[in-house]
């Protein structure tokens, strides 16, 4: 592999913010505009969840229809991840960015105008495929941009951005469904999604391709280096890293998606609780993700990537353990709410930076792209288990055990993998 293994390197003056200050206007236009991008990504993405205990009774859908068309859409977004990583690769990772945020917010506004639940799966299914797509081409544009020294903590904070998008779905939610009927609210929720569209003209305007990349693309069109094929991932110096940080990702993001597609259903229909008092307790999970995010950003500049992961990973164990089998009251609940979001989602933070720096620049795209969206693919799958074994145990035991198990997969896969703080990113 190209990439070469720097000297520790450490932050002058030690400030909280004083990395940012240090930031070209290159790389400050580059993080805002992955974070917005990342931060409407999630706004779309996380309106269906809001919905399912909705849309379930005007449609009459089962708790295992209602998860298999979540997995769908991680299956589809898993799929066009893949496939943009490898375009990234070659046609530019800004380019690929702009393209993939158009295309999720067009098919999250269709979601809008369905009227059966084939129409929503096929709609949702789509904009799964740019959802999915617009983290592998970001994630690159990111971690190429931002400086050896700060890219944990850049990566890791527009990973923060989800938190963000996350409660504007949250609060579009409750002043939807509180002032509008629930069989317009919905739609209406869905509408909204072609917000995120509007940020392709800030892209197109102020951001620039890697000089990483733009180096590499002179090489290969001068006929220097043979452009390498996307099957490089697979090669044997590279294929045992794709597996272990495939495996890496299946545990995220399975843990994630089990307790957080299903988190408001479980709120709303098993503990009761209304519109406002959801909208509340997800606040709470929403505003501990943001800080989970952030401080797990600087942590994993600070403890290295490895450490960084089985810390956050046993503390989630933990977390949802208490959160899903002990018998606590709405207080408590309300309570266990914010290390529930803290650290399933700070696990998030220091995927970006490790994997860009586990791949050389000629098919960084292609390893991103294929072992995020293959965890994608397989962690898809357990939204749709936790629904249909809901059906036989209660639905927080369900979620319990597909999450917990999903995190002790994180930690077997970081004990593996190589420690990469510090590693230049090299052509």
């Amino acid at each position: 592999m190209a990439d070469q293994v720097a000297g520790d390197t450490t932050e002058p003056g030690g400030a909280v913010l004083g990395w940012y200050q240090e930031l070209t206007a290159k790389e400050r236009r580059t993080f805002w505009a992955c974070f917005a991008g990342w931060a409407l990504d999630a706004m779309d993405v996380q309106l269906y969840s809001l919905v399912i205990a909705t849309l379930s009774l005007l449609w009459s859908i089962s708790r295992g229809d209602a998860g298999l068309l979540a997995t769908a859409t991680l299956l589809s977004s898993s799929l066009g991840g893949w496939l943009v990583g490898i375009l990234a690769d070659r046609f530019g990772r800004m380019r690929m960015l702009q393209i993939t945020i158009l295309w999720f917010s067009v098919f999250t506004f269709l979601c809008a105008f369905a009227t059966s639940y084939a129409q929503l799966f096929l709609f949702r299914s789509l904009q799964g495929f740019g959802f999915g797509g617009e983290y592998a081409a970001g994630a690159v544009l990111i971690g190429e941009i931002i400086r050896d020294e700060h890219r944990g903590k850049g990566n890791g904070i527009v990973h923060s951005g989800w938190a963000v998008g996350w409660g504007a779905a949250v609060i579009a939610y409750a002043v939807l469904f509180t002032y509008l009927p629930e069989t317009l609210a919905w739609r209406a929720l869905f509408a909204i999604g072609i917000l995120p569209a509007l940020s392709v003209f800030f892209v197109r305007q102020f951001v620039d391709e890697p000089s990483v990349f733009v180096d590499a693309q002179r090489r290969y069109d001068s006929g220097g280096e043979t452009r390498p094929s996307f099957l490089k991932i697979f090669a044997p110096s590279l294929l045992r890293t794709t597996i272990l940080a495939s495996l890496l990702t299946i545990g995220t993001q399975g843990g994630y998606y089990a307790i957080m597609i299903w988190l408001p259903t479980y709120l709303k229909t098993i503990r009761g609780l209304s519109v406002l008092s959801t909208g509340g307790y997800l606040a709470v999970v929403i505003v501990a993700s943001f800080f989970g995010y952030v401080i797990s950003a600087y942590l994993t500049d600070i403890l290295g990537r490895r450490k960084n992961f089985i810390l956050f990973s046993v503390c989630s164990v933990l977390t949802v353990l208490a959160y899903t089998f002990l018998p606590i009251s709405d207080s408590v609940l309300l309570f266990l709410g914010a290390p529930l979001g803290f650290f399933s989602s700070g696990i998030y933070s220091g995927i970006g930076a490790f994997f860009n720096e586990l791949y050389p620049t000629s098919v960084r795209g292609s390893g991103i792209g294929f072992c995020f969206n293959v965890g994608r693919a397989l962690g898809a799958l357990f939204p749709a288990l936790v629904g249909y074994i809901s059906a036989s145990m209660p639905l927080g035991e369900a979620i319990g055990i597909f999450t917990i198990a999903a995190y002790g997969l994180i930690i077997v896969a970081a004990l593996l993998l190589p420690e990469t703080k510090g590693r230049s990113l090299l052509a």
